[in-house]
């Protein structure tokens, strides 16, 4: 069970992220990056380069955070904006500390980047993902063009 029931956390004073719908060949997790392909989405690979949306949660037929988009439905990713806070997908056995830069996995889930990788996000909480499971933790998107020193 997630910790948060929204992948889109706020800020209250922006109600709405900027979001492009697309269709995506594979099922995707809300909380998991994707990135364009052509005129779809796929998830987002290994060290993702350049522009990334944040699956949001299929709130249109009432699922939840986690339950998974079908493959080949058309899916609502969410651009990480500066001012904007978003609880993104890590892999059980991550520990996340506040100020943490995030990459991607294969699977498009959040992890902590290493020297040379392309930061999309920074943590802006430390959970210690011991759970089991994947967890929602609190992030905002990384100034861009930032790679891990």
């Amino acid at each position: 069970m997630a910790r948060y029931n929204k992948i889109y956390a706020g800020p209250v004073s922006e109600p709405l992220p900027q979001v492009q719908e697309r269709i995506c060949t594979a099922g995707v997790l809300p909380g998991t990056a994707l990135v364009e392909s052509g005129s779809n989405f796929a998830q987002a690979g290994a060290n993702a380069a350049g522009k990334i949306y944040i699956a949001q949660d299929n709130y249109l037929a009432m699922k939840g955070v986690d339950d998974a988009w079908p493959a080949n439905d058309r899916i609502v990713g969410m651009e990480p904006l500066d001012e904007q806070f978003f609880n993104v997908r890590v892999p059980t056995g991550t520990n996340v500390t506040r100020g943490a830069n995030l990459t991607t996995n294969a699977a498009g889930k959040f992890v902590l980047a290493t020297t040379g990788q392309n930061v999309k996000l920074v943590a802006e909480e430390a959970y210690n993902n011991t759970s089991g499971a994947d967890q929602l933790v609190r992030a905002r998107k990384a100034q861009p063009g930032t790679v891990q020193a």
